[in-house]
């Protein structure tokens, strides 16, 4: 369930007013900025942007983007673009980052629905004239070069059939593959990037029920290299995308210094969709809840902004 609070009925033109205000002359009212667009939901927010533009003849984003700073205009931007614009971006940032966080490719390709993915990679054309698996193949090799491409390129199917014996048969070779390291990577690459994701929960099911223990915990006492880490976050993010995201804001906010990236990430993308559910699991496994742990965290604008679309007024 969704965090965001918005208005059934609103007025652009009335909240592009708003905006106007608040960021022209000296000084910009952030408060004003987060009352509107912290309360607006995706359609809301592009008719906001068309309108903005319409009676001012400027860009509302590049606006905000002169006006704000830091981890605030960063949060804001994001928020601000429309959904697919936002994947595409976040994947981008991931691959020019010196560390390249692969995991959030990963992350992207295996918890979208097929046509949100599909429309991501057109997204990524658009604004960064490559595709996006001709980046993600650029900066890898071998095995974790298939499988990062096989994940992007995916167009799953999306019903709920189940075949019973391929799920014991593909279990196996999960199985085998995992634990000989050198057993059929293809195989894995095969199955995790091309079976429906009901299908694949079946499998991951049927592991656990074979050998006692889910097939995430295997990989976890591994020596894993890149292709395995990506295999189990891949894994986690099919099997139960909110509990995976419960521990990327677990890891985030209790690490000496907050991972402000991976915090926003969370909230700006899963606001309108299953923030609610996962601020449940947070409480669930920490015993705080999340705005509290958040606000413990962070400062300022950012702050003020993040607790708005997590459901605190601040």
């Amino acid at each position: 369930m969704s965090t965001l609070v918005s208005p059934h009925h609103f007025t652009p033109e009335d909240d592009a007013m708003v905006l106007y205000k608040a960021v022209k002359g000296w000084g910009t009212d952030e408060s004003a900025i987060i009352a509107i667009m912290g309360h607006r939901n995706a359609i809301q927010r592009q008719q906001i942007r068309l309108t903005y533009e319409s009676m001012y003849e400027e860009d509302l984003i590049k606006r905000l983007e002169s006006e704000l700073s830091g981890n605030f205009e960063k949060a804001m931007y994001r928020w601000i673009l429309e959904p697919s614009d936002c994947y595409a971006v976040l994947a981008n940032v991931a691959l020019k980052n010196v560390y390249r966080d692969y995991h959030v490719i990963v992350e992207i390709a295996s918890v979208l629905k097929p046509e949100e993915l599909l429309n991501v990679r057109r997204a990524y054309h658009y604004r960064f004239h490559h595709s996006l698996e001709e980046h993600v193949a650029a900066h890898t090799s071998g095995y974790f070069r298939q499988f990062l491409v096989g994940l992007v390129t995916s167009f799953r199917y999306g019903g709920d059939n189940i075949h019973s014996s391929l799920a014991k048969y593909e279990a196996e070779i999960l199985h085998d593959a995992i634990k000989n390291k050198k057993g059929n990577l293809e195989e894995v690459i095969r199955i995790l990037t091309t079976r429906s994701k009901t299908q694949l929960k079946a499998t991951f099911n049927r592991y656990r029920d074979d050998h006692g223990y889910s097939i995430s915990k295997r990989l976890l006492s591994e020596e894993s290299d890149d292709f395995l880490k990506a295999v189990h976050v891949a894994i986690r993010c099919i099997d139960d995308h909110k509990k995976y995201y419960e521990k990327i804001l677990r890891s985030a906010l209790k690490k000496i210094g907050t991972d402000e990236d991976e915090l926003t990430r969370v909230v700006v993308t899963r606001a309108e969709k299953d923030l609610k559910d996962i601020k449940e699991l947070y409480y669930h496994r920490n015993s705080v809840r999340l705005e509290d742990a958040v606000a413990r965290e962070i400062s300022g604008d950012y702050k003020r902004f993040l607790l708005t679309l997590i459901g605190r007024e601040y």
